[in-house]
C-alpha cells in the first residue's frame, strides 16, 4: 500500500522526498534499499514518464496483425500488437508521454524483423534484451510467465501459487493485463483454471491463434479484422 502511495505521489507531480514521507516511509533510506523493486525503476525515472529518454520504434506486418516495436537503450520496451498502425503509435506515446519518440531507421527494422519471426516461431525464443518496467509484483508476474515454456498454458492460480501470493488471482490478471512485451513476456500462456482462455490485451483470438501454433508447432491463420 505505501508503494502504491508512493506511485500516486510521483504521478502527481510532487517531489520523490515528499512522495516518500507522505507514504508512511519514516525514513528515506528504508525506501531507497528496495525502491527499485517497488517501482521497477528508481523514483525519479518512474516519476518522468520517459522525459530526457529516446524511444526508438517501427511498426511492421505479422500473421497477427500490425505489431508495433519500441526500444530505449537498455532493450526492447514494447511490443504491441494490432490492427492499426496509428492506434499503436497512439498506444506507445501514452505509455511514454514524455519520452523522444524517434522512427527507426534501416538498422533498427531489422530488429524489427527478428521480432516479428519471434512472434511467428515463439519457441525459437528472443536473444534481444529487454528493458521490462513495472512494479515489484508485476515484475514477479512477469518473470513467473516467462518461466512458462512454450506449448505449455498455467492458470492465474497456479501462478499465484508460484510467486507466494496464493490469493492474488485477481492482481495477477491485472499484471497479465498491463503487460507492455507482446509474446516476449508470454501472458497468452495464463488461462482460467477450467481451461477457458479469458482476456487477452491484444484480442482472444490473437490468444488463441499463438496457443494453437505453440502447441502444433505451425503458423495459425489470424482472422479478426479487429484490433
Amino acid at each position: 500500500r505505501r508503494a502504491a502511495r508512493v506511485r500516486q505521489g510521483l504521478e502527481d507531480g510532487v517531489s520523490v522526498t515528499s512522495a516518500i514521507y507522505d507514504a508512511g516511509f519514516n525514513s528515506s533510506g528504508r525506501f531507497y534499499e528496495k525502491s527499485t523493486g517497488m517501482l521497477g525503476m528508481t523514483p525519479t525515472r518512474y516519476r518522468a514518464g520517459g522525459a530526457n529518454e529516446e524511444i526508438r520504434f517501427a511498426v511492421g506486418e505479422t500473421s497477427l496483425g500490425t505489431i508495433l516495436v519500441a526500444s530505449s537503450r537498455k532493450g526492447v520496451a514494447s511490443i504491441l500488437l494490432g490492427q492499426d498502425p496509428d492506434a499503436l503509435v497512439r498506444d506507445l506515446q501514452d505509455r511514454f508521454p514524455k519520452a523522444r519518440l524517434v522512427g527507426g531507421d534501416g538498422d533498427y527494422e531489422a530488429l524489427v524483423a527478428r521480432v516479428v519471426g519471434f512472434v511467428e516461431a515463439p519457441a525459437l525464443g528472443l536473444d534481444l534484451p529487454l528493458d521490462v518496467r513495472g512494479t515489484a509484483f508485476q515484475q514477479r508476474v512477469w518473470q513467473a510467465l516467462r518461466d512458462i515454456p512454450a506449448g505449455h498454458t498455467v492458470s492465474y492460480a497456479e501462478i499465484a501459487r508460484r510467486i507466494g501470493a496464493p490469493k492474488a488471482t485477481r492482481a495477477i490478471a491485472a499484471a497479465c493485463a498491463a503487460n507492455a512485451l507482446a509474446v516476449a513476456i508470454p501472458c497468452h500462456r495464463v488461462i482460467r483454471k477450467d481451461g477457458a482462455l479469458s482476456g487477452y490485451a491484444w484480442g482472444a483470438e490473437r490468444k488463441r491463434a499463438l496457443l494453437d501454433r505453440e502447441a502444433g508447432g505451425t503458423a495459425t491463420t489470424y482472422r479478426s479484422s479487429r484490433a
